[in-house]
C-alpha cells in the first residue's frame, strides 16, 4: 500500500521545545508507525505519536512504567515535560518520549542457564512491583476455554478451500491441517476446566525476545512493548514467556532445562505453586492445539507471501507437546519441589 504524506510527515516542529532535552536534530523515523528517533547534544530519545488513545490506560501504564524504572528495574520511563505531563497533545494526537535504547536482541536459546534464571527473576520482580503499585485483582476469574470442536470445525473449512488437484505447497498445507485435525480429535477429553482460582494481577502482557533488548555483558538493558500490559492469571504469563523463549522452530519443541531455571527464577522472586504452574501449563498447551489461526496465516492467507511454503512456526511445538504433555506438566512444577543438587550445570 503506497505510504501517505501523513505517515511521513514530521512531528510539528515545535513539538519538542514542550520537553527539557535542548536543541535537537530533526527527528528521523524509526521502527514501525509514527516514531522517530531524536538526537541531542545530551543524548538520544524515542518519541511516539498517538492517534487514537485511551488517554486513561495510556496514563496509567506511564504510572506503572515510571514506578517499575524507579524500582531500579529495566523499565524506560516517559520523560516528562517541562510542565511534569508525560503525553502531549497537538493536533488531535498525542505523543510520547522516552529515552533511546540501546542493546540488542537475543533469542532465549542462546542465553546460559544463569541467564533463563536471571530472565526469570526479572519477570517476577516485575510481578512482585506491579502488584505491590496497584490495587488487588479480582481473585476468581472466569477464562473461556476454547472449544475442540469449533477448532475441527475451522480446520474442516480450511481443507474445504484446498483446491482438488494441487501441488506441492497445497499437499503440504493438507498434510499439516490433517495432522492438526487428527490431534484435535484424539485430545479432545483433555480440556482444562472452565474455571480456576490463581493468583492474578497486572502482567506485562508480552514477554517475549522481541521486547526484550541485551547489554554486552548480556545483562537485560530494557523491557519494552508496555502497550501490552493486561490483568489476568500470573501463571498465565510465566508458561507463555517460557513457551515463547525457549521453543526450537521446528519438532524438537521446548529446551526444557532452560524453561526450569527460568521458572526457578521466577519463583525466587514471586512465588506461587506447583499447581498454579501446572494448570497454566494445561491451558497454554490447550489454547495452542485449538489456535488454528497460525495455519491459516500461514497457508491459506494469499495476502501473506513471507514464509510462505514453510510450516507454520507453531506447529512443530504443538505436535511436540501434545505428545509431551505430561512431561511438561511435571518439569514446570519441578521448581517448587526441587533440592539445589538438581539444578542443570550452569554457564
Amino acid at each position: 500500500m503506497p505510504t501517505s504524506q501523513n505517515d511521513t510527515a514530521a512531528p510539528p516542529p515545535r513539538l519538542l521545545k514542550r520537553w527539557d532535552i535542548g536543541d535537537a536534530e530533526p527527528p528521523v523515523p524509526a521502527g514501525d508507525g509514527r516514531c522517530w528517533r531524536v538526537d541531542t547534544a545530551d543524548g538520544s530519545y524515542f518519541l511516539r505519536e498517538y492517534a487514537a488513545y485511551d488517554r486513561r490506560a495510556l496514563l496509567f501504564r506511564h504510572t506503572m512504567t515510571t514506578a517499575l524504572d524507579a524500582a531500579g528495574l529495566p523499565v524506560l520511563a516517559p520523560v516528562p515535560t517541562r510542565a511534569g505531563r508525560t503525553l502531549v497533545t497537538s493536533g488531535g494526537c498525542g505523543y510520547v518520549l522516552h529515552p533511546w535504547v540501546s542493546g540488542r536482541r537475543r533469542g532465549g536459546l542462546e542465553l546460559t542457564f544463569g541467564q533463563c534464571e536471571l530472565l526469570g527473576g526479572l519477570l517476577g520482580g516485575l510481578h512482585a512491583e506491579l502488584d505491590r503499585r496497584t490495587t488487588p485483582v479480582q481473585q476468581s476469574m472466569l477464562i473461556p476455554t476454547p472449544c475442540a470442536a469449533d477448532a475441527v470445525a475451522a480446520v474442516d473449512q480450511m481443507l474445504d478451500a484446498l483446491p482438488g488437484e494441487g501441488n506441492d505447497f497445497d499437499a503440504l498445507t493438507e498434510r499439516r491441517l490433517r495432522e492438526r485435525r487428527a490431534l484435535l480429535a484424539e485430545l479432545a477429553d483433555h480440556q482444562p476446566p472452565e474455571m480456576e482460582v490463581t493468583t492474578v494481577g497486572h502482567l506485562h502482557g508480552a514477554f517475549h525476545e522481541g521486547n526484550l533488548r541485551y547489554g554486552g555483558s548480556g545483562n537485560v538493558t530494557a523491557v519494552l512493548g508496555w502497550d501490552s500490559l493486561t490483568t489476568g492469571p500470573v501463571a498465565g504469563e510465566v508458561v507463555r514467556a517460557a513457551a515463547r523463549l525457549f521453543a526450537a522452530e521446528d519438532e524438537r519443541g521446548l529446551d526444557l532445562d532452560r524453561v526450569r531455571a527460568f521458572i526457578r527464577g521466577h519463583r525466587a522472586a514471586f512465588p506461587l505453586d506447583a499447581g498454579q504452574i501446572q494448570s497454566a501449563v494445561h491451558r497454554e498447551w490447550w489454547e495452542r492445539l485449538c489456535d488454528v489461526g497460525p495455519l491459516r496465516h500461514r497457508y491459506l492467507d494469499h495476502d501473506r507471501p513471507i514464509g510462505r511454503g514453510l510450516p507454520a512456526p507453531d506447529a512443530g511445538l504443538v505436535t511436540w507437546w501434545s505428545a509431551n504433555l505430561e512431561l511438561t506438566l511435571d518439569l514446570f512444577a519441578t521448581p517448587y519441589t526441587e533440592l539445589p543438587s538438581e539444578s542443570p550445570a550452569y554457564g
